[in-house]
């Protein structure tokens, strides 16, 4: 983890360009974060791979979903991650401007993204279909349910990032910070993508 690791200074036991930058150290361990959070919706995926044919005799996801509204989803989610992308660009660049028209974009369409999540969900629960139905349902409102809690989450601190940089300036704790933030956002992409590839595209198909 230290730069110039393969000069050994034998009087304080590591290589003598002293420990890795505190950027490095962040990052690396933000990426374990990120790999454990990773762990725990493959552990979702599966459980719903087991259980999407357990509709105990009630509505199937081919039934149920809207693909329509999803694809409208997904644009909205995959168009987050290049406007975040587009600040984190502003972001190297130092320009506030920017950085804060990029970001709000990303805010816009990510509460676009739940909000049409949330219209999804009271549509189920009101055509009987909520997460006590079916063991089926159940797993589908826990995996896609426990995405859009990230989701959420990423929101706050997306506006906290703004505020702070409004505030401070891009001081070198705030950059770490948001990059740890950028690299939350975009796994969430990721995430969603195999969401909508296994429980929509596929459930709706099979």
């Amino acid at each position: 983890m230290g730069r110039d690791a393969g000069r050994d200074d034998g009087s304080t036991g590591r290589g003598s360009g002293g420990p890795a930058p505190k950027r490095i150290v962040v990052g690396y361990g933000f990426w374990i974060f990120i790999l454990s959070d990773i762990i725990m919706f493959a552990a979702f995926f599966a459980a719903f791979a087991v259980l999407k044919d357990a509709t105990a005799g009630g509505p199937s996801g081919m039934q149920l979903f809207d693909r329509r509204n999803v694809g409208v989803e997904t644009v909205c989610l995959l168009l987050s991650s290049y406007t975040c992308g587009m600040a984190s660009l502003a972001m190297l660049r130092k320009n506030q401007l920017w950085f804060h028209v990029a970001m709000l974009a990303t805010a816009v369409l990510g509460a676009m993204f739940l909000g049409l999540e949330f219209k999804e969900f009271a549509d189920l629960v009101s055509r009987g279909a909520g997460p006590s139905r079916s063991a089926f349902l159940s797993a589908f409102f826990t995996l896609v349910g426990c995405h859009g809690l990230h989701v959420t989450c990423g929101l706050l601190w997306l506006l906290t990032m703004m505020a702070q940089v409004f505030a401070k300036g891009f001081r070198d704790d705030i950059l770490r910070r948001t990059m740890c933030f950028t690299l939350f956002w975009h796994a969430l992409d990721i995430v969603w993508v195999g969401v909508f590839t296994v429980v929509y595209l596929m459930g709706v198909t099979t």
